[in-house]
């Protein structure tokens, strides 16, 4: 048989282009943040991880030229050779200040964080449990890794422990998201780090969604007061930091044998200047603008209170992530159409994504946005819902 068969054969994203609802790849005109233009017409993007809105932010932006004059636009080599700048270094500690951890380590995405941590510390005899909602990149990290990986019920604290106990003696690493991407729930640590000690288990947060977000942009442990007892913290400059890359953070001895033996950083080209600039930029606002956490926070509250009036399921949201359940994929892709001709820019998910029934609507909002933008949303969605019969 041929290799390419799989390929001629797979004709779901040229059906859903024909029919007119294919929802991905859609090019961007232009992009204010809160609003973009697709072909020639402005729409309210709430479907973007900006949360607090720093990608247009004058600061950021003129950081990231300062460092493309100064340093051209390329590293062009690993940071173990050639590609290693003073602004990584420098970016690495304040990160790691930051999050209340000893030293840090950025990456080239969060993606590559992820993959080169896990990989790197879990090997042969080792276990790595997982939460069923783990983002993509901790399973492939697992999957890249030589030791065992073990998954538990979302946030099912009694399943966590039943696993825990299956795994004896042998070394453990449990990896959650902070904030899960697609039900925008946060995890329990509370009872996870609880389960740690018991178990003797080492703990690793992925903070991509939450770095920015919670506890004046410090994330999930510093959320909880539990900063000392996560192992590792990781989180992502794509979202509330306004660039691309991403970091892990935890004791020193533990960073430095991570830099050494994490083959996503050994052997990628490090971070541009401008995107390292962009973050360090980008940082300096959240410590000196927190009310840009708390803004986002309360729309998130404003958002699911007004969805939930009108008879939509968010879940059990508690951020800025506030997903429309609707279960159907054909409902869903009706519903993502009807609003994007109607001038709002939305998520829609569908399996494999999330389990099979449970198709949703993604939205994510900035602190940017301006009440008269959210007002707009609310009594769109109220509209369209009626009419397709949702609400």
């Amino acid at each position: 048989m041929d290799l390419f068969e799989k390929c001629y054969s797979f004709t779901r994203a040229a059906e859903a282009r024909a029919a007119g609802y294919y929802p991905y790849f859609i090019p961007l005109e232009d992009t204010e943040g809160t609003e973009v233009v697709v072909n020639g017409k402005r729409m309210i993007m709430i479907g973007s991880n900006n949360y607090l809105g720093l990608t247009t932010h004058p600061k950021v932006r003129e950081a990231a030229i300062e460092a493309v004059k100064r340093y051209g636009t390329s590293c062009t080599g690993s940071r173990f050779l050639n590609g290693n700048l003073s602004l990584h270094n420098k970016l690495e500690q304040d990160l790691a200040d930051f999050l209340g951890k000893e030293a840090g380590l950025i990456f080239s995405t969060g993606m590559q964080t992820n993959l080169g941590t896990i990989s790197a510390l879990v090997g042969r005899g080792d276990v790595v449990i997982t939460d069923r909602e783990d983002h993509a990149s901790i399973i492939d990290g697992c999957r890249l890794g030589f030791g065992e990986m073990k998954r538990f019920r979302h946030s099912d604290m009694g399943h966590l422990e039943r696993v825990l106990q299956s795994c004896g003696d042998r070394p453990k690493l449990i990896v959650v998201d902070g904030v899960f991407s697609m039900g925008g729930d946060i995890a329990p640590l509370p009872e996870i780090t609880r389960l740690c000690e018991k178990y003797g288990a080492r703990l690793m947060v992925d903070d991509a969604h939450s770095l920015g977000v919670l506890a004046q942009g410090r994330g999930t442990a510093a959320h909880f007061g539990l900063t000392e007892k996560v192992d590792l913290i990781m989180g992502t400059f794509s979202k509330s930091f306004a660039s691309i890359g991403g970091v892990i953070a935890g004791d020193a001895q533990v960073i430095d044998y991570i830099k050494h033996n994490a083959r996503a950083l050994i052997f990628s080209a490090s971070l541009p200047p401008a995107s390292v600039a962009a973050v360090a930029a980008a940082l300096e606002i959240v410590k000196q603008e927190p009310e840009r956490a708390e803004r986002v926070m309360a729309i998130g509250e404003k958002m699911r209170k007004g969805f939930q009036e009108m008879g939509f399921s968010t879940g059990n949201s508690q951020t800025p992530i506030v997903p429309i359940l609707i279960g159907d994929e054909q409902k869903t892709f009706l519903f993502w159409k009807a609003l994007f001709e109607a001038g709002i820019y939305v998520n829609p998910v569908v399996p494999p994504a999330v389990p099979p029934n449970q198709s949703l609507l993604r939205t994510s909002y900035m602190a940017t946005h301006t009440d008269a933008q959210l007002d707009r949303v609310l009594e769109t969605f109220e509209k369209v819902g009626k009419q397709l019969g949702l609400i």
